[in-house]
């Protein structure tokens, strides 16, 4: 997988024959995930501060699988370190984007798995759902969980996302948890 380009309006992503969106709430992991997608630590940039990714930023996946598909990383939703109306922007840029660009092909949700969907995370599946949008949830941060937890958090997560537990991605991008199947999902829905 390689970096292609950061856009600050949909108008402005080059074409693709499929794509697959990462969406989720700022400091869920989505970078640190597109990183670990694609086996690099350097490819989309990972902070410790909410609300870094302000752009669609666009990575080409060389798989021969992927039929020259491509990811795309959407600003974080919820809290971010920047001003309201630069928020109110990056949020307007992703809801035109998920809705109106056509290679689009699925939207993976990523919700944190240590603490589970955030009132913002349900809204945002039901607004998706509402669209009828295609979607995959993936739980970041498994290796955050305890082990005699586990089972039970999968329940969880599952039933406030409103999907069976077995469709639910769990991943650590840091322990690699999960990764493998989360990288052929992606293949699947670009090829």
């Amino acid at each position: 997988m390689r970096f292609v380009l950061s856009a600050d309006r949909v108008e402005s992503l080059p074409d693709s024959p499929a794509e697959v969106a990462v969406v989720g709430r700022s400091n869920v992991g989505k970078s640190s995930l597109v990183n670990a997608i694609g086996g690099s630590k350097a490819l989309a940039k990972t902070s410790k501060t909410p609300g870094r990714t302000q752009l669609l930023n666009l990575f080409a996946i060389d798989d021969p699988g992927a039929h020259g598909g491509t990811l795309v990383d959407c600003p974080g939703y919820g809290y971010a370190s920047a001003p309201g109306h630069l928020r109110q922007s990056w949020q307007k840029m992703a809801e035109r984007y998920l809705l109106e660009r056509p290679p689009l092909r699925s939207i993976l949700v990523l919700v944190d798995g240590e603490i589970g969907p955030t009132k913002l995370d349900v809204q945002l599946l039901e607004w998706l759902r509402h669209h009828g949008r295609p979607l995959v949830v993936v739980a970041t941060k498994h290796d955050k969980v305890k082990a005699n937890v586990r089972d039970k958090r999968k329940r969880e997560v599952a039933e406030r996302c409103g999907v069976a537990p077995g469709d639910v991605v769990w991943v650590s991008s840091h322990k690699g948890v999960g990764i493998d199947r989360l990288r052929g999902v992606v293949l699947s829905l670009l090829a």
